[in-house]
């Protein structure tokens, strides 16, 4: 079963690059829809597929919205209108995996062909220096992380580098094993916890790792199960994702929460809001809000007892499968989905700002 899943993930996830052309301003819906709106929509105008989702976001100091997708490149949302940036702006892919902004206001986009930083403009590329072989069109940049020390780390398909602003360090995780795309590849996400250790998860490790700046640790949330860093939340527990729900960390032992607790299934994304809530994204799940322990030293067994409320189509969103959360400065969530779907919740209700459509492509959750 879970081969079945890694593989209709990776053909969903990872396929064709699409054509990019130029800059536009969204459009209203093409006539073979039937979404109303009274507001901007972000449209696809790159031929993506069902399989494609808005992947990532990020609100920067300006507070312009920016969202990226997996066959459809960059938008930049000012409140009014839809940009939209692909190959004439400077970008070698539309599969986007990550988006972030530095200390300085600089956004940073890794993608499916190399990193890149926005200038303004245009995006302009910043060449890894890659140790290992691959095809030119698969320098695939997973996350980018600033830390307090003001490197950014990169997690890509040749493993993890350090960028001190001049120069590109390769730092080695779990070297010697399978990998998930190659034996260089076991890292996709990288977090920085409040104490200034620095975590590792992708699909191609067994648990999780994390490097204290000395020593760098692996631990197992799951049995030999792979997890993905996701946050440290108000209360300093450390959450991780994988497919078979959430797991949270206190310092000394892992609590999972799954379908049983009232997670629906798969988890791809974790946030947690301004008022302390936790949400959870995952495939054909919708999202869930989960109020978290009123103290990071309240019990396991008490904690659980804390329920999910859970959104879906029916309640509104524009798909089920959940692959980015974002809350905005006036509190809004929004959740990127696939189809390149795009909703906005206001703690009252949903707002479509894509074209709309409910198809799904996880495996339902029984």
């Amino acid at each position: 079963m879970m081969n079945r899943i890694k593989l209709t993930f990776l053909s969903l996830f990872w396929g064709a690059v699409f054509p990019c052309t130029g800059q536009v301003k969204t459009n209203l819906p093409k006539e073979n829809t039937t979404i109303s709106v009274t507001h901007p929509i972000l449209t696809k105008t790159k031929g993506s597929q069902p399989a494609d989702n808005v992947h990532c976001s990020l609100q920067d100091k300006a507070s312009n919205l920016w969202f990226g997708t997996t066959g459809e490149g960059v938008y930049k949302y000012d409140g009014k209108s839809f940009s939209q940036f692909s190959a004439s702006n400077g970008l070698k892919s539309n599969m986007i995996n990550h988006i972030m902004e530095d200390k300085n206001g600089k956004i940073w986009i890794g993608t499916a062909a190399g990193a890149y930083f926005f200038d303004g403009k245009t995006f302009v590329e910043v060449k890894i220096p890659l140790i290992f072989d691959t095809p030119a069109t698969k320098h695939d940049v997973f996350s980018i992380m600033q830390a307090k020390s003001g490197k950014l780390w990169f997690a890509t398909i040749n493993g993890v580098y350090v960028y001190d602003g001049k120069s590109f360090i390769p730092f080695a995780v779990n070297e010697g094993v399978s990998g998930y795309m190659n034996e260089k590849n076991n890292v996709e996400y990288i977090l920085e916890d409040k104490s200034g250790n620095i975590w590792f998860g992708g699909r191609g490790n067994k648990g999780v790792f994390y490097y204290d700046g000395k020593t760098l640790t692996n631990l197992k949330p799951n049995g030999d199960s792979w997890a993905w860093p996701a946050l440290e939340d108000k209360q300093g527990y450390i959450w991780f994702s994988n497919w078979n729900g959430a797991y949270r960390y206190d310092g000394k032992s892992f609590t999972s929460f799954t379908k049983e607790d009232g997670l629906s299934g798969a988890v791809t994304r974790i946030i947690e809001d301004r008022k302390g809530n936790l949400w959870f994204g995952g495939g054909n799940s919708g999202i869930c809000r989960y109020d978290a322990p009123a103290s990071p030293h309240s019990d396991s067994h008490m904690a659980k007892e804390k329920s999910f409320t859970c959104f879906t189509t029916k309640d509104g969103l524009i798909n089920n499968d959940v692959w980015s959360i974002l809350e905005d400065k006036k509190g809004n969530l929004w959740i990127g989905t696939r189809n390149t779907g795009l909703s906005r919740y206001d703690g009252k209700g949903f707002i479509a700002f894509s074209e709309k459509s409910d198809i799904s492509l996880f495996p339902q959750n029984k």
